[in-house]
């Protein structure tokens, strides 16, 4: 397995080739019942067609394989655990939500069975105001009373508060780190009961020994986000990671609990409501009705902007039925629609495309139509 193992991190290390194209080399590799290893070891890389830019470079990572071997050896004999994309311990929520996007391997410490656990994430400013941590302390401390993960990046703010108040509830969490994993020594030290206790798993997608940065900072936003089946916004700005990280969520079609600002609060998450965010209290509990909104001091017309667009509305039905199957009434229940009952909805179902209607008795389920698919990354070999 360690030597299999050096092959996985040669190949996610190796430079200037997106991690999609890396994933299709895997699924290329399945496809032809061979490994990594195999694609490495062979004279021309299994026959697999590669742009000379790519083949190149996969010569000068075949050239470093001793490095990486040292490197795989050192990691595993320090207590850390390299989970390949393929492994029925890496998380199946990271790879339905990121698709070919997915890293091809997580380096951990802790508890990996928390990767198989349902998870939230709680994000928001590393200026977080005092309202925006106490939303923070209570959605944690909801969601580890019903035995969800509390994913944070671990930065000042927000990320902080969700890990320790998730702590504090007694629950568990996981730490999605802006650097390699051995470079993160004094947080290791800092939780290392927790980590040893089971209620810890620390996480990392970068080369093992890289330093913070901004850019590495950005770029573990997409993994927060795709770690978890719920995402709260806490706080965010205009720009910067809660910003970019919500506003891709909303285009990808998930659903985005964002805290209903305070009146004059300065702040983004009514823009972010406004894009379709679902507005929540300080409990995270969805807000629907314009008396709810009025408590808050938001105006009338501000409501009504607020409203998820059709084209949004469209895109929450389409996730959900990815799920299976619905009827008009469940759909409403589950994605809180009180301005819809089951007849409004089912005759905007029977105008959406791809929309598919299955007579139960005399109920009417939906789903999506059947589509030939191209390969998919399914990987739980």
């Amino acid at each position: 397995m360690e030597n299999e193992l050096t092959y996985w991190v040669a190949l996610a290390h190796t430079p200037t080739i997106w991690t999609k194209r890396k994933n299709e080399i895997i699924v290329y590799c399945f496809n032809q019942g061979k490994t990594i290893a195999d694609f490495f070891e062979s004279e021309n890389f299994l026959g697999m067609e590669l742009k000379q830019e790519e083949h190149n470079l996969l010569i000068q990572t075949k050239n470093e394989l001793a490095n990486y071997a040292f490197l795989v050896e050192e990691l595993l004999n320090q207590g850390y655990s390299i989970i390949p994309i393929t492994s029925n311990e890496y998380s199946q929520t990271l790879k339905t939500n990121l698709k070919y996007n997915a890293p091809i391997i997580l380096y951990t410490k802790g508890n990996k069975q928390i990767l198989q656990e349902k998870a939230i994430a709680i994000v928001g400013s590393r200026n977080a105001n005092d309202s925006s941590l106490q939303f923070t302390d209570n959605v944690a401390k909801k969601a580890s009373s019903e035995y969800k993960v509390v994913v944070s990046g671990f930065a000042k703010g927000v990320d902080k508060q969700a890990l320790d108040s998730a702590l504090n509830y007694k629950g568990q969490s996981i730490i999605v780190l802006p650097q390699g994993i051995t470079t993160f020594a004094s947080g290791m030290k800092k939780y290392y009961r927790q980590i040893i206790e089971g209620d810890v798993l620390v996480l990392s997608v970068f080369h093992p020994k890289s330093p913070w940065s901004v850019d590495l900072a950005m770029a573990r936003n997409s993994i927060i986000y795709g770690l978890a089946s719920e995402i709260y916004a806490a706080q965010s700005d205009d720009k910067g990671g809660t910003w970019s990280g919500v506003t891709d969520g909303l285009k990808k079609g998930r659903i985005v609990y964002v805290r209903m600002p305070e009146k004059n609060e300065k702040c983004a998450n009514m823009t972010l409501i406004n894009m379709g965010a679902e507005a929540v209290d300080m409990d995270g509990n969805p807000i629907h009705q314009k008396a709810e909104y009025e408590l808050f001091g938001i105006e009338s017309s501000v409501m009504a902007e607020s409203t998820p667009s059709y084209n949004t509305l469209d895109e929450r039905i389409v996730e959900l039925l990815n799920n299976g199957e619905y009827t008009a009434k469940q759909i409403i229940e589950i994605l809180h629609l009180s301005d819809y009952n089951s007849q409004k909805l089912s005759q905007r179902l029977s105008k959406l495309d791809g929309i598919q209607i299955n007579k139960k008795g005399k109920t009417n389920k939906y789903s999506l139509q059947p589509q030939k698919q191209p390969e998919q990354l399914s990987l739980s070999l």
